[in-house]
């Protein structure tokens, strides 16, 4: 969900805009005066609401479905305050090409979320190369760079991740395009990205030094940094720092509580779960996996894969149910190899592999 850190009259305007509303039934739903809305939208960016009102309208933001999301922030983009002239094309997509833009990139997000990634691919598609940079407004631009990192996610969710046809060169164009265009909280978001994109691809040390610094970015909203905190952990973890891992991952967890978000909070028990595993802590591993097994909300293919790596990890922990957890991960490979997850199917076949090497050192012997 995107934050706003401070309202102006600017992002009131956007907002009252994106929900359709007129300046009566706006400020009828925030509970304020006509004048007072009135009064936001006459002095623009220059206009700081009280502290109370700022919270108001960070709740009727939250309210908002997806589509409104997504509209307000390309409205808020064509507004946004930056050096130099604003861009004026000589030829691009008209207005009902954006909307449909607007329109495809949440199909998009959805598809991306339930791994359908070949729909995810064609929507994109249909938008990503359709007209050169030069042809584009700032409205335009901003589109461009969103529907650019959501390549991004798609290519890191299918597992490439480096190289020229990857999520990092993916997450790269759409940072410099938001530079451009000077949107902060887009470009520390994509930061958050490319650390993830060091964590995938070996680079352990350097993401969790990273991702530390991004725990603490006031560009982020409170949950992705909650994210970046938990993600320190994860990466520590690799690095088989597994007591430090946990202790972030613990602050992790009291942040999503704090936040009213369950599906992070079950997943941070799934992290913190491996955590104790790698420390030798299988009592506790088991339980920490099992309230994640017990809280998770989310049926999308990608997070079963992920819960049930782990789980499967676990049991191979204990002799006495190495025979379940290769039965857990076999299921596990067979949903990544469906849906394309090649990373996910990678992690699955390490696992195994580390599982089975000793075994057959004792069989050599």
């Amino acid at each position: 969900m995107v934050a706003v850190i401070e309202w102006t009259g600017a992002e009131a305007r956007a907002l009252r805009a994106a929900r359709r509303r007129s300046v009566r039934d706006f400020a009828q739903e925030l509970g304020v005066a006509v004048r007072t809305v009135s009064n936001w939208e006459a002095k623009g960016a220059s206009y700081r609401p009280r502290p109370d009102t700022q919270a108001i309208l960070d709740t009727a933001l939250a309210r908002c479905d997806p589509a409104t999301v997504l509209l307000f922030e390309t409205l808020l983009s064509e507004t946004a305050s930056r050096p130099g002239p604003a861009r004026v094309p000589t030829s691009g997509p008209r207005l009902w090409e954006y909307e449909t833009w607007v329109d495809d990139l949440e199909r998009a997000v959805a598809a991306i979320s339930r791994q359908d990634f070949a729909f995810a691919s064609d929507l994109l598609g249909r938008w990503w190369s359709r007209w050169p940079a030069r042809d584009l407004d700032d409205k335009g631009l901003y589109l461009y760079a969103r529907t650019t990192t959501l390549v991004g996610d798609l290519q890191r969710d299918q597992g490439s991740v480096l190289g020229p046809l990857s999520a990092a060169r993916s997450y790269l164009e759409a940072r410099s395009v938001f530079e451009q265009l000077a949107v902060p909280r887009r470009i520390a978001q994509l930061d958050l990205s490319l650390a993830v994109v060091s964590e995938m691809s070996g680079r352990h040390t350097e993401a969790a030094d990273r991702y530390q610094q991004l725990a603490a970015d006031p560009r982020l909203s409170g949950r992705d940094r909650a994210r970046a905190q938990l993600w320190v952990g994860t990466a520590l973890d690799k690095t088989g720092n597994h007591t430090a891992a946990a202790g972030f991952m613990s602050g992790a967890v009291r942040l999503f509580d704090s936040l009213g978000e369950p599906e992070d909070w079950s997943v941070a028990h799934q992290k913190l779960a491996l955590a104790h595993r790698g420390a030798g802590d299988l009592a506790k591993a088991c339980e920490l996996i099992e309230v994640a097994r017990r809280t998770g909300t989310t049926a999308s293919p990608m997070q079963q894969v992920r819960l049930a790596t782990a789980e499967g990890h676990i049991l191979l922990s204990d002799p006495g149910t190495a025979d379940e957890g290769l039965a857990v991960l076999g299921r596990a490979a067979d949903t990544a190899a469906h849906y394309g997850m090649s990373h996910q199917l990678r992690s699955i076949e390490g696992i195994r592999r580390g599982f089975e090497q000793p075994a057959r050192s004792l069989q050599r012997i």
